[in-house]
């Protein structure tokens, strides 16, 4: 299934050619100017020790005598569906203007001088959440064929290392010889970004495919590693987006994005010793491809998915020198996925099912005429996912935001299912490559339950514990209490919430709250572990996810029902739970802070104008608050695909809709609460100037004096930030720190 676009990096626990320039829309008019010189101190930015200097003396910990920095206003006005939109920001879209690094580095400088009094307790923040972390650890092997693989990682090393070791069906041979595969700490020598994409075993075990991005782009290269002699060729291909093996281990099949959109859309392949052969071009820019494989290793299947509509195009994987042909002809609304067992498809389709079913069809005729039902609808449970082995099948569920595991026995033709015991949880498969298993793998974990990995005996119905996060100084699950609320919205629906916090704490609406959500793309929030949370629950902070519409705790019908000419109801759950949780005393309103980021921020920038007196602070991560200017330019990432989510603001209607709630283009002449906007310079799913205007614009409006504080990563990043773990984690103990701040929370 295709992953959400603006995925959140804050999200709880459980990450061709060049084309011709696009005609603009009719009656589109474009002007631009420079009018204004830019406020007090025009474009002379000043530096951080000047920052500090103004305030010296000041007994004001946030240094509120500090003046923000300014940035130039240039006259920009469009003609939308005859109305004329001005927006003076819009050229600090200029990447490569110097005028737009000095900007962003000013705004870098007055955060800097503004929190230098938290930066002590952003040490000590860092500190404690280091403590935790069992620096020098080791993943649980996954079988693949006759090798265990695993990563592990080193005190003071940024980045895991991938390895393996030989063994039987049974286990890793303990004594066997580790094989180092790939140190990313070798790879990042030198650079400040190192992501890694895909990470490819052939079938035979000898070759590795690889891909990495060293700025944060999202811009991957290609690489193969002979894992025999240890040489390494490449780049062979450039802007991959994924890659799979052929069963012939010398067949490869990759796709590529776009040079100006990033979409996915082109699929080739490369026979080792060749040169790459294109072998289809997605021309739909609602689509997007990517690869995958059958787990009994049968077919290769390419996945072209818009969000509403979804093709699978298979081919057999002994016969690599063949055609992608699709599975079932391409169909608006249809959306189904595909998986092989001893001649069957099984494909999980929403045909005549909201929330999904799953049919068996032939692999000679998969034409709907020939299915047969596997798995019915329920109207109140998503199929979500299934996983077949060749003895059996496990469906993945969710009902009422929890997941569920259900197992069929071929053989017996019986079904159980896998119980959990918490109120609220997370769990997911987690490596299951080998088609013969008789174990079920998934990681299970709670927002009190470390991350736990468990093999399940799918015969025997018993499961084996292999390992849970440790989680160092001293942690004690007992101390702490989680449950699931039910926060009433305005129209009467239901919206589950997770909270969790420590007991002993006051619930007498005295206690601060921290309020996270995201709700988009029908990605549903995990309540999972994180020991990072641990530090606001031990300062007295309550917990809480609100699964608003727009993600799919519900069910299909709560993304439906948060998206297009319904979107409002995302902002809106949010806001009805936040007060729902005042007038229950879980907080008060002066006592909540809220988070979210990408999508999530442009939650955040929503609430904020709708509710500005009901949040105390908010932190919007790399916030999707340009909207309109964002879905108007059908040449940037992401945007035409997201119509389907969004809405096309070429369509009246839509952009009106749109309009409406855009954060960018709502801000006003009033009081706001305490921001703090972050971002990344390299970000490609959130351009950098989104949140620059965001902040630029609303500095000339907020009539309040609390902090709009704003923080862009120069340095190579993306859309999660520092790739290292120990440049994260100081990232995140700053952003506490801040937050806390903002309640009175100072050590």
């Amino acid at each position: 299934m295709a992953q959400p676009k603006r995925p959140d990096p804050k999200a709880p626990a459980e990450a061709k050619p060049k084309p011709e320039p696009k005609k603009q829309p009719e009656g589109r008019v474009t002007q631009s100017e420079d009018v204004i010189a830019g406020g007090p101190r025009g474009n002379a930015f000043p530096s951080v020790e000047e920052l500090i200097a103004e305030a010296a003396g000041s007994g004001d910990p946030v240094m509120d005598s500090v003046a923000p920095p300014t940035v130039a206003r240039k006259e920009h006005k469009e003609v939308r569906h005859g109305e004329t939109v001005k927006d003076d920001w819009f050229w600090l879209r200029e990447k490569s203007n110097p005028e737009v690094v000095k900007y962003l580095e000013a705004e870098n400088a007055y955060t800097a001088a503004m929190t230098k009094g938290l930066q002590p307790f952003a040490d000590d923040l860092y500190k404690e959440l280091l403590g935790r972390i069992k620096q020098t650890d080791l993943s649980v092997p996954v079988r693949r064929g006759k090798w265990w693989y695993y990563s592990r990682t080193e005190e003071g090393k940024q980045y895991p290392i991938q390895c393996r070791k030989a063994g039987n069906a049974d286990a890793m041979d303990a004594g066997a010889k580790e094989e180092v595969l790939l140190d990313q700490n070798e790879l990042a020598k030198g650079l400040k970004f190192l992501g890694l994409g895909a990470f490819s075993i052939s079938d035979d075990g000898q070759q590795l495919l690889y891909a990495t991005d060293t700025t944060g782009f999202r811009q991957f290269q290609l690489f193969l590693k002979d894992l025999g002699t240890g040489a390494t060729t490449g780049p062979l291909a450039e802007r991959v987006t994924s890659v799979q093996w052929a069963a012939d281990n010398k067949t490869v099949f990759y796709t590529t994005e776009d040079a100006t959109t990033k979409r996915s859309d082109t699929v080739w392949r490369l026979v080792a010793g060749g040169k790459p052969e294109k072998l289809y071009v997605e021309k739909d820019e609602l689509f997007r491809a990517f690869l995958g494989r059958t787990r009994d290793k049968k077919f290769e299947v390419l996945a072209i998915n818009s969000t509403d509509t979804w093709e699978m195009r298979i081919l057999p994987s002994d016969q690599p020198g063949g055609q992608f042909k699709p599975l079932l002809p391409r169909e608006k609304g249809h959306k189904y996925d595909v998986d092989h067992r001893d001649g069957l498809f099984y494909i999980r389709t929403n045909k005549g099912a909201k929330n999904f079913r799953i049919v068996t069809a032939p692999v000679a005729d998969p034409s709907e005429k020939n299915w047969k039902e596997f798995y019915p609808h329920q109207a109140d449970t998503l199929v979500e996912d299934a996983d077949f082995f060749n003895e059996y099948a496990v469906v993945h569920t969710k009902k009422a935001g929890l997941r569920g595991f259900h197992v069929l026995e071929f053989r017996g033709g019986v079904w159980h299912t896998v119980a959990f015991p918490e109120e609220v949880y997370a769990a997911g498969g987690d490596g299951n490559p080998e088609f013969d298993s008789r174990f079920f793998r998934f990681n299970y974990q709670s927002p009190v339950t470390p991350g736990s990995v468990f093999d399940y005996d799918l015969g025997s119905k018993t499961r084996k514990l292999l390992k849970q996060q440790e989680v160092l100084g001293g942690f004690d699950a007992t101390k702490y209490e989680c449950k699931r609320l039910w926060a009433v919205a305005r129209d009467g629906v239901k919206v589950p919430l997770s909270v969790v916090y420590r007991k002993g704490t006051k619930l007498d609406g005295t206690n601060p709250l921290w309020l996270y959500a995201y709700g988009s793309y029908g990605y549903g929030s995990n309540a999972g572990f994180s020991s990072t949370n641990l530090s606001l629950l031990d300062r007295g902070m309550v917990y809480v996810i609100a699964h608003i519409r727009g993600g799919n705790e519900m069910g299909e019908g709560w993304h439906d029902d948060g998206m297009l000419m319904k979107k409002m109801n995302t902002f809106t759950d949010f806001i009805d739970s936040a007060k729902w949780l005042v007038d229950q005393k879980w907080t008060s309103k002066d006592r909540i802070v809220i988070e979210g980021g990408s999508a999530g921020g442009l939650l955040m920038g929503a609430v904020s104008n709708m509710a500005p007196d009901l949040f105390k602070a908010v932190h919007s991560a790399v916030p999707f608050v340009d909207v309109m200017n964002t879905m108007w330019d059908a040449s940037l990432p992401l945007t035409v695909g997201e119509y389907l989510e969004w809405g096309n603001p070429n369509e009246k209607a839509a952009y009106t809709y749109m309009k409406s709630y855009s954060p960018y283009d709502n801000l006003e002449k009033k009081a706001y609460p305490a921001i703090l906007v972050t971002t990344s310079f390299n970000d490609s799913q959130v351009m950098y100037w989104e949140p620059a205007k965001y902040v630029a614009k609303l500095r000339t409006l907020k009539t309040d004096t609390n902090p709009l504080l704003f923080k862009c990563k120069m340095d190579p990043a993306g859309h999660g930030g520092a790739s290292g773990r120990y440049d994260a984690l100081k990232d995140r103990a700053w952003e506490l720190a801040w937050m806390f701040n903002q309640v009175g929370i100072t050590k």
